[in-house]
């Protein structure tokens, strides 16, 4: 064998050993080099068995000295700025990595490595074009195909199966990790998402598919204020994107930002007047605004430029004062009976249909269409029903009289917020608009802020769960700090400086002993309606997220039941703290109701709180047009059309089904 053919035979065995045992690596390179000193192969490896031991002093030198010799090679000026980076020499790295990219621009790894030393620098912009740069080079989720064609086909569990494995191989794969995290986002396991994708660009942090993945994700829960700062990021990159530009949109919708909403969407209908996703964001932009008219021919636009959009369709049944014209009935059908249509358009076509049958008074069709649309959406989505019995329990055994008393005078004193509680479809966004009506209170949106402390305190759909107990932990000066924070946490939304301010969360109830805890002087009302209407009504509602318990008339009456016994329970504890409002008995008396409300929230009677339905701001719930008209009684009796399929849920409510409550000429009396 010739010395350079034993030389070369050395070498390969001395790169074999580079992952496992890279200081053996060096030392056989370096017996190499004794034997031939200056071989470039040996110092290569040299210096990389040397980068990997730590040594990257040592390596810098041998990566010097071989870029002295190679200046046009751009593997060395990559690994001289791998070297350089290991010692922190920050500026002489980026020079490096410069280089190398001058040498040979479709070197992918040095592009990647380029992002992640911008990232450090704080240069935001600079990162994210390397990042750009490598995603254009690298299909940084190939190996991910499997997992991606399960996750097309709504195949979850196995999409997560198969991304688990992947990141047992690899932790670091920020790929497998968004992906991951549409995996929960589809289960509208919202937080595990969202910790996926914060991790994902921990790890890239040019990642700019994640970055507007978090946007999304966020945007699905109204999270205005954290999506700003993610898509200004993104815009710097790309400041004419479509995507980034809609979400802008609909995050200044959620601030109340209308104007400017409307502003972003009509520069993007002139640029994209096809694009049936602007006119459906356009379109809730509108509605918000109550220019109920627009909203309309924006959603019939979206579905004449495609008409297996469920989603466009199904909003203009949500718009609950409209009705289907027969041509847009026929159309609707004949989509559902495409086979090849996508669940998530079928089942928001069944919801809509179940709404333009009932208006016509064809009862059994229209609960067919919404039984279907129903079970699809509980195809889609993983619920626990012991879930909300499990937390209603734990709250119960915790918040007794004794653990109040020992915190009394904890939290802080402000009686700015007014919290409106309850279940969906109960009259909060009613209660809301009456409030909102009078001079001293601003209404805003359902703010996430009580929910986000109530995850930051362990609260879990699991046995593991620590919320509510965790509370018990809390120090005076955190529950006190807890107070502050909302209050900072929710200025935002305070568009009118006005004394007091309404944050309407409906399953915020689940939260009660948390929210009067921190916040002992705010007001807490109960919005409540007769179970069978109130259950019924969520059941042919369908709910973009959060609201898993409505998909099922049996978990509805569970739900129902948990909502009773824990709002008892505060009644008990807390005797007065909460002000409850009837639905049915507002619809019967609301000049009566009105002043026994605003007598609660220590307000003056004004008229204006009457005529609620002349008030004009932004509502974004799907009670949205309803508030804008005079209160009338005709809801009231709706559910009866479908008694005869509500067994299920009469059964799932036991006592409650027949209480003087579900009486609902009881609030006519």
């Amino acid at each position: 064998m010739s010395q350079a053919a034993e030389v070369d035979l050395k070498l390969l065995r001395a790169a074999s050993l580079l992952d496992t045992d890279p200081a053996a690596a060096a030392r056989a390179a370096a017996e190499i080099l004794r034997a031939c000193p200056g071989h470039h192969a040996a110092t290569l490896l040299l210096g990389n068995a040397q980068r990997r031991t730590g040594a990257a002093a040592a390596a810098t030198s041998a990566f010097s000295a071989l870029a002295a010799a190679q200046p046009d090679s751009a593997v060395v000026q990559l690994e001289l700025a791998r070297a350089l980076h290991g010692q922190g020499l920050a500026d002489q790295a980026l020079a490096s990595y410069q280089r190398a990219l001058e040498l040979q621009p479709d070197l992918a790894e040095a592009w990647r490595e380029l992002s992640a030393l911008q990232a450090e620098r704080g240069s935001d912009a600079a990162c994210d074009a390397a990042f750009a740069r490598y995603s254009a080079l690298v299909a940084e989720d190939a190996h991910l195909h499997e997992a991606a064609a399960a996750l097309a086909q709504h195949r979850l569990s196995a999409a997560e199966a198969l991304l688990q494995n992947a990141l047992t191989r690899q932790p670091h794969d920020w790929a497998a990790l968004r992906m991951l995290a549409h995996v929960a986002r589809a289960r509208e396991e919202y937080r595990e998402a969202e910790q996926l994708l914060r991790r994902s660009l921990q790890l890239a942090p040019g990642y700019s598919r994640a970055r507007l993945d978090l946007a999304a994700l966020l945007n699905e829960q109204q999270k205005a204020e954290p999506m700003l700062p993610l898509l200004a990021r993104l815009l710097v990159l790309e400041p004419a994107s479509l995507p980034y530009r809609t979400l802008l949109a609909a995050a200044r919708t959620h601030l109340g930002e209308i104007d400017e909403a409307a502003r972003i969407l009509g520069a993007l209908l002139r640029e994209h007047p096809e694009n049936e996703h602007v006119w459906l964001y356009y379109g809730h932009t509108m509605r918000a605004a109550g220019r109920v008219h627009e909203a309309i021919d924006a959603y019939r636009r979206s579905t004449e430029l495609n008409r297996q959009f469920g989603e466009a369709w199904y909003c203009l049944a949500n718009l609950k004062t409209f009705r289907f014209a027969e041509a847009e009935v026929a159309a609707m059908r004949a989509q559902l009976a495409l086979a090849d249509l996508e669940d998530s358009s079928r089942m928001h076509l069944e919801f809509a249909l179940g709404k333009a049958q009932e208006d016509a008074a064809q009862y059994a069709d229209a609960f067919a269409h919404y039984e279907r649309g129903n079970a699809l959406r509980r195809a889609a989505a993983r619920y626990d029903p012991e879930s909300s019995s499990r937390l209603v329990r734990r709250s119960c055994g915790l918040y007794t009289q004794e653990f109040f008393a020992a915190r009394a005078g904890w939290g802080c004193t402000s009686e700015e917020p007014i919290f409106i509680v309850g279940l969906p479809r109960a009259g909060s966004t009613l209660l809301e608009q009456i409030l909102a009506s009078h001079s001293q209170v601003e209404g805003t949106r359902e703010l996430p802020d009580v929910t986000g402390f109530a995850l930051e305190l362990g609260m879990r759909d699991s046995d593991i769960a620590t919320y509510p107990q965790s509370v018990a932990d809390l120090t005076r000066a955190e529950v006190d700090a807890l107070g502050e924070r909302y209050l900072m946490q929710t200025r935002a939304q305070r568009l009118l400086g006005r004394p007091h301010f309404i944050d309407k969360a409906p399953l915020n109830f689940l939260n009660v002993g948390l929210m009067h805890l921190i916040l002992p002087r705010a007001r807490i009302i109960d919005a409540r309606r007769a179970p069978l209407a109130c259950c019924f009504a969520n059941f042919k509602q369908h709910y973009e997220t959060g609201v898993l318990f409505s998909y099922s008339l049996e978990n509805l009456g569970r739900f129902y039941r948990d909502y009773v016994s824990l709002m008892a329970h505060f009644d008990t504890v807390l005797p007065g703290r909460i002000h409850r409002v009837q639905y049915e008995n507002l619809v019967a008396d609301l000049e009566g109701e009105v002043r026994r409300l605003l007598s609660y929230c220590g307000l003056p009677f004004e008229e204006s709180c009457l005529n609620f339905f002349q008030t004009r701001r932004a509502v974004y719930t799907v009670s949205s047009e309803q508030v804008r008209q005079p209160i009338y009684s005709q809801g009231l009796d709706q559910w009866r059309h479908f008694e005869p399929w509500l067994g299920p849920l009469k059964q799932a409510l036991g006592d409650l089904a027949d209480s003087a409550a579900n009486d609902t000429a009881s609030g006519r009396r």
